[in-house]
């Protein structure tokens, strides 16, 4: 069972899979297909990309977790890009179900083939498999979230937490406003805070300074 929103990277995947010796009994574009699809075809593994229709947040993982509580059993391949591996898609998944048959790979890696295959055929029989750079990553982000930000940087973030606007910010550090605009997108950036509609990035940076 295949859930994938990108007709190109679904069809690719459904050739792939096919060549492989493996036969995809669907494959859908969004979160709600794929329960749909599962629930009709009872297939012996799931791969779901982690951003799906309608919100492109986290509900192909949600989906995933669901499968996994309504049949623990149920081997689950997730993809995701590099860019939004974040440790809480992680831990919920690898918590889900009976904690055996689960994977969580970077799409970078379907590229690999055979590291592909191997993984998909690793869960299937009930392994874990969690791509590298997603442990890399992962343990990286468990230091200080603020290492990674410059000196001025840090400065700004600090006038945020103080609910200083960008104007105020730019008379503090006599700089102009879109020199502010531009070390906050970098401070974003650098906390992986990606841009979405159901959260406000700016509040979520200051909490994050005021954990670290």
């Amino acid at each position: 069972m295949l859930a994938e929103d990108s007709v190109l990277l679904r069809e690719g995947l459904v050739g792939l899979l096919g060549r492989c010796g493996h036969e995809v009994v669907s494959a859908v574009g969004d979160a709600r297909a794929l329960v749909s699809a599962v629930e009709e075809h009872a297939p012996d593994i799931v791969v779901t990309d982690v951003r799906m229709p309608p919100g492109f947040q986290d509900e192909g993982l949600h989906a995933a977790v669901r499968l996994r509580e309504e049949r623990p059993a149920l081997p689950v391949l997730v993809l995701v890009l590099s860019q939004y591996v974040q440790r809480a898609y992680a831990a919920e998944l690898l918590d889900s179900g009976d904690g055996t048959g689960v994977g969580y790979l970077l799409k970078d890696r379907v590229g690999q083939v055979e590291e592909f295959v191997e993984a998909l055929r690793e869960v299937a029989d009930g392994g874990t498999v969690v791509d590298p750079e997603v442990v890399r990553q992962l343990l990286r982000r468990r230091r200080d979230p603020l290492e990674r930000l410059t000196p001025r940087e840090r400065e700004v973030l600090a006038l945020i937490a103080e609910g200083r606007s960008n104007g105020a910010i730019a008379n503090e550090l006599v700089v102009s406003e879109a020199a502010i605009g531009k070390h906050i997108g970098s401070i974003l950036t650098k906390l992986d805070l990606p841009p979405a509609d159901e959260t406000h990035r700016r509040v979520l940076a200051v909490l994050t300074y005021l954990r670290a």
